[in-house]
């Protein structure tokens, strides 16, 4: 299947979106009161917020990488 040049453009600023959006919003989470616990110890709500933001990152770079493949090709 060929994707045009319009929508290998829309998948690479998809994923550059995801990937230049989810790092900041890690660091606000990992900032956050609720992310370690009176130990200092990682609390659920970190974690179920660093696995969503590898995630969504690792689908990010994935996305952008097929709209690069696809605008080479």
């Amino acid at each position: 299947m060929q994707l045009g040049a319009g929508l290998s453009i829309v998948l690479i600023v998809a994923g550059a979106w995801s990937l230049i959006v989810w790092p900041q919003f890690l660091r606000r989470v990992m900032a956050d009161s609720r992310a370690r616990n009176s130990n200092g110890k990682a609390t659920k709500f970190l974690t179920v917020h660093v696995v969503l933001v590898t995630i969504s990152m690792v689908l990010g770079l994935a996305t952008a990488v097929i709209g690069i493949a696809a605008l080479l090709t």
